[in-house]
């Protein structure tokens, strides 16, 4: 019965760290779209227009109102609160998880192995799905101020997507492989192994995925971070910001690591017995 209810709580928990992962997805799609409908309007040409309208509201003793600047006002507040719900979502979910990983504690490892290869493939999902980095180019120019010259915000898969259209397809491969097809693989392994752990293939399977651990999983995390500057436009880059699919990415490398050892030694303490 006790055992039951762990593995119940456990379930709930998988499904509120999924829950808060599409929440803090979808907040984190709205704050890029927020920013993009800005960044539309910092172009040379809307900046003109906006300069013009204050000297016409200036020259006019406030007659002409700049409907302008309210407009904007309204985008950026907007941003400011999609942004700050992205990341206290994400942070939701990471508690969740850190709550998940402690029952390590609490029930066998062959549980533990099976539900935190679970908790992974899901925070790997988001890491994959959601907004990685977001890289704006600026230029200050003299009557119009901060231009934006380039936008760029996307995910890990929108990122290999776009070095196929570069036709940086050897690239893209490589990435696609150790940061989408071995991870996925590995996560559905991991629950196998924890199903099946009676299996001949289970060893092999844990032997193959520590083998190729530390390239699938913290060297393609690093390169991940910087995918989104290898597939912007060119020019130097004069703000970066981390975005929530990164921390998802993250979340996942750690969690597989700690699944992997815990298959290890659940099937090391069964062929001892």
């Amino acid at each position: 019965m006790k055992r039951m209810i762990l593995y119940g709580v456990m379930v709930l928990l998988l499904v509120g760290i999924f829950f808060l992962g599409v929440r803090a997805h979808s907040e984190a799609k709205a704050y890029e779209e927020a920013t993009a409908t800005l960044v539309a309007k910092m172009d040379a040409k809307s900046l003109a227009q906006y300069q013009a309208k204050e000297w016409a509201e200036k020259l006019s003793l406030g007659l002409y109102k700049n409907r302008q600047r309210k407009a904007l006002k309204e985008i950026r507040t907007s941003q400011k609160i999609h942004k700050a719900q992205s990341i206290r979502y994400t942070g939701y979910a990471m508690v969740l998880l850190l709550m998940l990983l402690l029952f390590y504690f609490a029930v066998s490892l062959r549980a533990f192995t099976f539900f935190g290869a679970a908790a992974a493939g899901i925070v790997l999902f988001f890491g994959l799905m959601s907004p990685i980095m977001m890289v704006t180019i600026h230029k200050e120019v003299e009557y119009l101020g901060d231009v934006v010259l380039s936008f760029e915000s996307k995910s890990v898969i929108g990122s290999i997507a776009k070095l196929f259209e570069n036709g940086d397809s050897v690239v893209a491969v490589v990435i696609l492989l150790f940061s989408v097809i071995v991870p996925f693989i590995k996560t559905v392994s991991m629950m196998f192994v924890a199903l099946f752990m009676e299996s001949r293939f289970a060893h092999g399977i844990v032997a193959f995925f520590k083998m190729i651990g530390k390239w699938s999983m913290v060297d393609v995390f690093v390169v991940a971070t910087f995918l989104v500057y290898l597939t912007t436009n060119k020019g130097d880059v004069s703000r970066a910001e981390v975005e929530v699919g990164l921390y998802f990415f993250l979340a996942y490398v750690i969690v597989s690591m700690l699944v992997s050892l815990s298959a290890d030694r659940m099937l090391h303490t069964r062929r001892a017995t």
